[in-house]
């Protein structure tokens, strides 16, 4: 028997399955069946189960193309969505560090080579602590507002993030998945006259109206103890220098929330600082003060920025200062200010001293948050809320890390200006 078989076009669907169907037909005539009869059983029972394997594979194959072209109009379509929504795309390993970060399509923006950044370090502004535990937690991330510098060059930009946790095909965690839009910044609104009015009422109220009966109480705690503190015993002089300790504290305290009600409508004074030289006299006056302690300070040299030099040393007197009282109990303290490596504005301030537990490190930047007992580490509880503010002025942020008797870090940015 001769067969003839014609190939059909690669395309055309429609003429290969008439041929198979008239060649299945044919299987089934009189004429054929003699044949297959006198060719034997094998080829009466192979013909047959060839062509319907034929016919099979025709079929799949249809399918196939039919699959491929949903595929590319989805393909089309998402493509059209992502350059109608205007996102960027960004992916994370399980270890929370950027592994993509891919601008929209059609925009003048590259993707950005972000290999190894942790989450927290790219986008600024967030809360470290936070951010931290939702994605240690694999929570979604959910309208996350953040700061993001575009890697070729540009001003700070307000971003919202979203993401979610991804697993791979054993169902382990293998990091996060999601998407970023640019917020316009908002234009810079008009000073307000009544809220100028309103913190200089308040200035004035803590400066005076708070101060009033604190003097009282000093004042005739002094009196009581030079006129009677012979007749007191140790006990009763030991209960006059608390009151006098306490009056001192909240003094301070005033001092710094005053401080701090200034900063959000204090003018910056922008020019290039040089945060090596201002650490090594803000050391200079910690050694003065405690003169008996023995601090070993680590200040890399060259540390440059552009900022507001009275601020920027305010914060350098806060995180330094922070530094040398928790390393109060250690046999050696030690305490470095350096630069973070591969991120050329941000800056970190860290110590081997006491240390905190992370669960609780989003309170560290509250006014009157403290951590450890006044009897422990004295201190106003304002340091670091001030330390924040003047951060956030200069467009950065400033976040920590620690461990219980392992010291802590804190890392703060300053953006070019």
């Amino acid at each position: 028997m001769h067969v003839a078989l014609a190939v059909p076009a690669r395309h055309g669907l429609a003429p290969r399955t008439a041929a198979l169907g008239a060649a299945l037909a044919w299987c089934a005539t009189p004429a054929m069946a003699a044949e297959n009869a006198s060719a034997g059983s094998v080829w009466a029972v192979a013909l047959p189960s060839f062509v319907i394997g034929a016919l099979l594979a025709l079929w799949a194959g249809r399918r196939h193309w039919q699959a491929l072209a949903a595929l590319r109009r989805s393909r089309d379509e998402l493509r059209r969505l992502e350059e109608m929504l205007d996102l960027w795309q960004w992916r994370s390993d399980a270890g929370h560090r950027l592994q993509m970060l891919k601008a929209p399509p059609g925009s003048a923006a590259a993707a950005e080579d972000t290999t190894g950044t942790l989450l927290w370090e790219r986008f600024t502004g967030t809360d470290a602590a936070s951010l931290r535990s939702q994605l240690d937690g694999r929570l979604p991330l959910q309208d996350v507002e953040a700061r993001f510098a575009p890697a070729q060059g540009g001003p700070m930009r307000r971003v919202r993030l979203q993401g979610r946790a991804c697993v791979d095909d054993s169902g382990a965690f293998a990091g996060y998945a999601g998407t970023l839009r640019l917020l316009d910044d908002p234009l810079p609104a008009a000073p307000d006259a009544s809220a100028e009015t309103e913190r200089e009422s308040f200035s004035y109220t803590v400066s005076h109206d708070l101060r009033a009966p604190i003097r009282v109480v000093e004042g005739f705690t002094k009196i009581l103890k030079e006129d009677y503190g012979h007749a007191l015993d140790r006990i009763g002089n030991d209960h006059l220098d608390r009151v006098l300790g306490a009056a001192a504290r909240m003094n301070s305290m005033i001092d710094a929330l005053l401080t701090l009600s200034k900063l959000s409508s204090q003018p910056l004074a922008r020019q290039p600082v040089n945060l090596s030289q201002l650490a090594a006299y803000v050391a200079e006056d910690l050694r003065r003060q405690s003169p008996g302690r023995d601090v070993l300070l680590h200040v890399e040299p060259g540390l440059q920025v552009t900022g507001d030099p009275t601020l920027l040393r305010l914060v350098l007197e806060n995180l330094l200062g922070n530094a040398w009282k928790y390393t109060g109990k250690c046999r050696a303290p030690e305490v470095w200010l350096e630069r973070r490596p591969q991120h050329p504005d941000t800056f970190t301030v860290r110590d081997n001293g006491a240390g905190f537990d992370m669960r609780f490190a989003e309170r560290l930047f509250g006014v009157f948050q403290r951590l450890h007992s006044a009897s422990d580490f004295q201190g106003t509880g304002i340091g670091l809320a001030t330390v924040r503010r003047i951060v956030r002025r200069h467009g950065g942020e400033v976040w920590a890390e620690a461990e219980v008797e392992r010291g802590a870090s804190f890392h703060f940015s300053i953006p070019p200006g």
